[in-house]
């Protein structure tokens, strides 16, 4: 791999512990990590990318997405439904997904997260229709050139049982705990620099049992690897959790294993003060995920009560087909305004919101090595040009969330340039757009 020299940044975010700010200098890449930051670097035979008038963050960090969904965008059925409702109208289509399906809609939305800056996203995947496998969203990545954290999700309980989804959609679990073993031994990376690293996550409190939920955190632990689910999301998740377990939440977390830091669950829209408390002094950490959340009309997490308390919080764009978008830059303003709309106008800043989407999912993943531009840390880096419509103007070409731009113009993982002027160097992505529609249109005129 050939060094790189990003010359002369206008501004370089680095996310340090002092979030400081660094003018007018040049950041030296080699064999993927960081190599040095400072004025007028000398380096001989690196190639020279000349990013003059541009700030540079981390890349951003998605900590929950469910990459299938973004091939049902915007259904009919689906657009005005609660949490509940909204699965129970997607059920039957997801069921059509084959291998093919999970792979491109795979594809196309790990594009639209690099694009839109992000340079680490976790995957969850809990259901596998048609011979589908974790595998067909692992070989996507590696196309696109993101760092992955996909999860080896499930669904347990069917409809007959009492459960939420479809009996179709749901596997025994035997099966799923001998699929999670493979999976980590084929894939996971326990080491620095890794590009995948594979999590063990059951869908939800109301999609598996708890005996699930217990030797999914055994075998967890067993294997050194993360877990993840979803937790309190909105008011039927509550109640639901009261009813059947006769607990809230964050109790029955607790009581099968589900804290501690090597764990993240997702939403969290309505924990109280006794599983923020919970939460930050187990480690545990959270996927926040703004958008999706109003889109589902779940309602605004407690994040600066979060925060405040010391609990992990990253952001999650969540799946296509609650959010219909995939920007994470846009999660980053909308987790912004919603705290200051709960909680008043000084209650999160731009710069602290940025820091969420970069070093806070970092710390959400376990990985120490990413979320932050200093030397020794991986060079995962977003080129974001200030010299365009939406940055005109801006008195601060820093405050990306405040004034933009939301799409990046050069992006680096583990220090491979995979856009470039704000195209996809890796992936043809007109191609994958053609048949990403084509796929959407079959299942359209199937149901």
């Amino acid at each position: 791999m050939v060094d790189t020299v990003l010359r002369g940044a206008e501004v370089v975010l680095t996310m340090d512990d002092e979030r400081s700010r660094l003018t007018g200098v040049d950041v030296h890449i080699a064999g993927g990590v960081i190599a040095a930051i400072g004025p007028d670097l000398q380096v001989a035979g690196a190639e020279s990318v000349n990013v003059a008038g541009c700030v540079l963050t981390p890349g951003l960090v998605n900590t929950h997405h469910h990459l299938y969904q973004t091939l049902t965008r915007a259904v009919p059925g689906g657009q005005d439904a609660l949490l509940f409702g909204w699965l129970q109208t997607l059920y039957p289509i997801w069921s059509r997904f084959g291998p093919e399906e999970m792979f491109v809609s795979a594809q196309v939305g790990l594009v639209e997260l690099a694009l839109s800056g992000c340079t680490m996203t976790s995957d969850h995947l809990y259901l596998y229709p048609n011979g589908s496998r974790l595998d067909d969203t692992i070989a996507a990545a590696a196309d696109v050139g993101l760092r992955f954290h996909p999860t080896r999700g499930a669904m347990s309980i069917g409809e007959s049982d009492g459960g939420l989804p479809p009996d179709a959609l749901v596997e025994k679990e035997a099966a799923i705990l001998e699929d999670c073993i493979r999976v980590i031994d084929a894939f996971h990376d326990a080491r620095a620099g890794a590009m995948v690293r594979v999590g063990v996550a059951p869908c939800s409190p109301f999609s598996v049992s708890r005996d699930l939920m217990r030797d999914a955190a055994i075998l967890a632990r067993d294997k050194g690897v993360m877990l993840h689910t979803h937790l309190a999301e909105n008011d039927e998740d509550i109640a639901y959790s009261l009813e059947k377990f006769g607990c809230r939440p964050g109790q029955y977390a607790e009581d099968l294993g589900w804290t501690g830091d090597d764990v993240w669950h997702a939403h969290c829209v309505k924990l109280d003060g006794q599983e923020i408390d919970l939460f930050a002094k187990s480690g545990t950490g959270v996927a926040h995920c703004p958008c999706s959340n109003c889109r589902l009309g779940s309602g605004i997490a407690p994040v600066r009560q979060m925060r405040d308390a010391g609990v992990k919080v990253g952001l999650g764009v969540d799946g296509s087909a609650s959010n219909d978008i995939g920007n994470l830059m846009g999660e980053a303003r909308q987790t912004m305004l919603l705290q200051r709309v709960q909680n008043g106008a000084d209650a999160m800043s731009a710069d602290e919101a940025l820091w969420i989407a970069t070093r806070g999912g970092a710390q959400v993943l376990g990985r120490d090595d990413c979320g932050e531009i200093a030397v020794g840390k991986r060079a995962d880096i977003a080129v974001w040009d200030a010299n365009g419509i939406e940055s005109a103007g801006s008195w601060d070409p820093a405050a990306l969330v405040l004034a933009g731009p939301s799409k990046v113009r050069d992006l680096f993982v583990e220090g491979r340039r995979i856009v470039a002027s704000g195209q996809m160097v890796t992936i043809d992505t007109g191609s994958v757009i053609a048949r990403q529609n084509t796929l959407a249109k079959r299942l359209w005129e199937r149901m």
